[in-house]
């Protein structure tokens, strides 16, 4: 039997789109997000889902406790969960750079927290935090949005290098533009027409089965085998 797979923002998106493909590989899921119903809807076998907001520690470590009884150590975190809330770092409320930052940057670290030292002591496990290619270049209107995911990068790499000989990797996923809700969550009217008219003019955006798709193959590939970062972007995307 396959052993568990954790999925954070996991009731839409990317973080659905993954949970769907390794159920279909077979993988027994804890399934984590704010909106229950959403991740039940998906009517996945073998998928535990529970209602946690991130930034509560302890609620994600009892969620995962518990699945890890029914079912396995976990061997592969996806931490998805992120917003993005883009806007002129004129004007913008600051508010918003602290939800940024609390659920890009803290709440990854929180389910890192609740895995890491299983996976050090079992010397087996793979975390994939799901980052941006705004955590690689920077771009207008996306000021702090770029600080959490330049900071998410840092983290894996850093985290990376000192668990690397217990054989433990950390990918950076670092999708380009994709389609999903996240543009929904920006409050400024022309930084988020600004996205979605970049998006049309080059033809479209990725799907969330794109990145999902490229997930399960760097977990799948064999345990020796690191894929560091994958860039994932819209050919016709320039930045």
């Amino acid at each position: 039997m396959k052993k568990l797979v954790i999925i954070t923002g996991a009731s839409s998106g990317i973080g659905a789109a993954t949970a769907k493909h390794f159920s279909q590989a077979g993988y027994p899921l804890l399934l984590l997000a704010r909106r229950l119903e959403k991740m039940e809807a998906l009517g996945l076998p073998d998928a535990m889902c529970r209602k946690v907001d991130m930034l509560d520690r302890e609620s994600v470590l009892a969620a995962v406790a518990e699945a890890e009884a029914a079912y396995s150590p976990a061997e592969i975190l996806v931490n998805n969960a992120g917003i993005m809330m883009n806007g002129d770092p004129t004007t913008q409320d600051p508010s918003e750079w602290d939800k940024m930052i609390d659920v890009n940057m803290k709440g990854s670290m929180n389910a890192i927290h609740a895995v890491l030292k299983g996976m050090v002591d079992r010397e087996s496990g793979t975390i994939v935090n799901v980052g941006s290619i705004a955590g690689r270049k920077t771009f207008g209107a996306h000021s702090v949005y770029c600080g959490t995911k330049f900071g998410l990068h840092a983290i894996t790499e850093t985290i990376r290098e000192e668990v690397a000989r217990k054989n433990v990797r950390l990918i950076t996923m670092a999708p380009g533009m994709v389609s999903t809700e996240l543009i929904e969550g920006s409050t400024d009217k022309d930084a988020r027409e600004g996205w979605l008219n970049y998006a049309e003019e080059i033809g479209g955006a990725l799907v969330p089965d794109d990145i999902a798709g490229s997930i399960l193959w760097a977990c799948e590939a064999p345990q020796r085998m690191c894929v560091r970062e994958l860039v994932i972007c819209p050919t016709h995307q320039e930045p």
